[in-house]
């Protein structure tokens, strides 16, 4: 029970630090750089970021989001390559931290009938939930997922992610801020879904036609 209050006040105040940076004069490659660690260790969301930059300037949307998603993408790729190549050195201890000491059942939901497409729709989802997502950008490696597919997912769903919170906040203000704490979550699951979905078909039939 103390450990877990003592982490608790260490995720707030690491949390409280993270919205200060928001005000920074660099703060947009320090947004960079949180999303890219975020991808694979870092616990705290580029939202918590992304919000405050967006409402002290609206205009900026679009570079605010862009830049939240390459770090967070080129960060799932190095998620990626640690449970590729240094699972069992770095990998597990990033699990251990979130709590998790049991990976084989991540590896056995991938070697399952239709496991790409359902490993693809945990991505999509995970891609929206800040902890699950860096522990399947690591496990996606450690499975050998489909590199090229593994890519497109994180792009489009983390792309999805911090697109739909600039544009809300870029152009209705602050007042989106509730909304996008109760709302965004369940709408972007379901679009991101979708998305990865209609992206998995179309590259399939393609695949099939030109075979």
């Amino acid at each position: 029970k103390t450990l877990i209050i003592i982490k608790e006040n260490m995720f707030k105040e690491l949390y409280n630090k993270t919205i200060r940076l928001a005000g920074h004069k660099k703060s947009k490659s320090i947004l960079g750089f949180i999303s890219f660690i975020e991808s694979f260790i870092f616990p705290i969301p580029p939202d918590v970021l992304i919000i405050p930059m967006t409402i002290a300037k609206k205009q900026d949307w679009i570079r605010i989001a862009l830049i939240a998603t390459i770090g967070s993408v080129l960060g799932a790729c190095l998620g990626y390559f640690i449970g590729y190549v240094f699972f069992n050195e770095i990998g597990i201890k990033i699990f251990e931290i979130y709590g998790v000491d049991n990976t084989s059942f991540l590896k056995d939901k991938m070697a399952s009938e239709g496991g790409v497409l359902a490993w693809m729709t945990l991505l999509a989802i995970a891609g929206f939930s800040p902890v699950p997502f860096k522990l399947l950008t690591i496990t996606s490696g450690f499975v050998n997922f489909n590199i090229f597919y593994f890519i497109i997912v994180s792009l489009l769903t983390r792309g999805s992610r911090f697109f739909i919170i600039a544009f809300l906040i870029g152009n209705f203000g602050p007042a989106m801020k509730k909304i996008i704490e109760k709302k965004l979550l369940k709408v972007s699951i379901f679009i991101s879904i979708i998305l990865v979905v209609l992206a998995y078909l179309i590259y399939k039939f393609l695949l099939n036609f030109i075979s």
